[in-house]
């Protein structure tokens, strides 16, 4: 039996190594992951191992979530869904100090909803808003920022590709629940990007807010907007209530959507080709590491490398809250580099179980991880988000960093609360019976 720290030691080392070098990061999880396994059982035990848990990991009906719920985001955005959200959002906080911006950030957590992703909701969003912001003469590295700052609302609040996926990592941790316990950490999210907004414009008064248009233009924007933000409804309510599974909640929510775009005839026929093919690009690249992580799964289970690890802390310290402060430094740093989905599928096997030693609920657990890498994804020096939404903005980098760090402290304080407070993940699961 191979020592495990050698194990370790070639997972880890295997992966920044190939990371730094700009492997594609599927490759650079299963590489180092499949070299263990043969280590440890041989070349030909270790080669049909490894495709049969690649094999098990893909066989996932709950798996199929993923890619529904990709096309359904696929579709709006390209069905004219965010301009509709965007107009919804001006209505509301139009009267506001720094209007655009408060816009801005209503409708990234909305969007955010619909299509599930940081990265898709920062570039659709902050492509309709950019001609608005630079006509209104707005400062571009602070517009950036707080584009950039509310887009991973989204990533919490239901329907999460990325709470879907803690799901599978966590051994099945209950879908339902884990959606019900993102809505109050996704809108203090969203609270805290419109608070520093809030504050910016005071020092700025020249963002003055707009005149009230009127209770029929209010009227009408609202009836535009009400049918995108059925989807919501149709789809996470039918979950929650028990009417269908996630897997078939997110199937109805792509028929929902393909039949919202083809009412509003902004999605042709023609169009669905291209739209196919872009929502299968990213489905195949999410499965695919899903596939190749579970042989990392597999060898970390094998070679008792969590457990090691368990002891190692509390044989460190019997502090609950220095190890999670621990582990969520840790993500904190990983998440910068490393998209959440791998992310997840790395370390929640090996946090997991330390958490629930501890007492943590898995639900409240899956919320801690989300958030925490939500704030990376955002974080300086090589975030998506943050080049995404410096590069809608047409603003210059080191700008956009200056401007992004009050959304950062405050963002990091919130992780904070929802730390140390679960009842702010826990009591909606609670209340609807989903979690004891």
């Amino acid at each position: 039996m191979i020592d495990p720290a050698v194990i370790g030691l070639i997972l880890i080392g295997g992966l920044a190594l190939l990371l730094a070098i700009g492997t594609p990061v599927s490759i650079a999880i299963g590489l180092p992951s499949a070299v263990c396994l043969l280590l440890v059982a041989g070349f030909d035990n270790g080669a049909i191992t490894s495709a049969q848990q690649m094999l098990r990991g893909a066989n996932s009906f709950a798996l199929l979530a993923i890619p529904f719920f990709v096309l359904a985001g696929v579709i709006m955005n390209n069905g004219g869904i965010a301009e509709r959200l965007i107009n919804l959002a001006r209505v509301l906080v139009g009267r506001t100090p720094a209007p655009l911006m408060q816009t801005n950030v209503i409708a990234n957590t909305i969007f955010g909803t619909i299509s599930g992703s940081a990265v898709a909701t920062a570039a659709a969003v902050g492509t309709t808003m950019s001609p608005m912001i630079r006509k209104e003469g707005y400062d571009r590295s602070m517009s950036a920022a707080v584009n950039v700052a509310s887009a991973p609302a989204g990533m919490l609040i239901p329907p999460s590709n990325t709470l879907i996926i803690y799901s599978l990592a966590a051994g099945g941790t209950s879908v339902g629940a884990l959606f019900m316990a993102g809505y109050v950490p996704g809108l203090l999210w969203a609270l805290a990007c419109a608070l520093v907004v809030f504050f910016y414009a005071r020092r700025h008064p020249e963002l003055k807010g707009k005149p009230f248009p009127g209770w029929g233009v209010l009227a009408r924007t609202v009836l535009q907007a009400i049918p995108s933000l059925g989807l919501i409804v149709v789809a996470i309510g039918g979950i929650v209530a028990g009417f269908f599974t996630p897997t078939e909640g997110s199937a109805i929510a792509v028929v929902y959507a393909l039949a919202l775009s083809f009412i509003y005839r902004t999605i042709k026929t023609r169009d669905l080709p291209g739209i196919l093919y872009e929502a299968c690009r990213t489905s195949s690249i999410v499965i695919f590491l899903i596939a190749v992580s579970s042989i990392m799964g597999y060898v970390m289970t094998f070679s008792r490398l969590p457990q090691l690890i368990a002891e190692g802390l509390f044989g460190w310290t019997d502090s609950k809250v220095i190890v999670l402060l621990i582990m969520m430094g840790i993500l904190l740093l990983i998440g910068i580099p490393l998209d959440p989905t791998p992310a997840l599928l790395i370390f929640v096997p090996i946090f997991l179980p330390i958490a629930v030693s501890y007492g943590i609920d898995p639900v409240h657990f899956g919320i801690m991880m989300v958030f925490n890498l939500s704030i990376a994804v955002i974080s300086p020096p090589s975030a998506p988000v943050l080049f995404v939404g410096t590069q809608v903005a047409r603003a210059k980098l080191e700008g956009v960093i200056v401007k992004l760090t009050p959304f950062l402290i405050v963002l990091i304080a919130m992780l904070f609360l929802v730390v140390f407070v679960p009842d702010l993940s826990l009591a909606l699961p609670r209340l609807l019976g989903l979690v004891s």
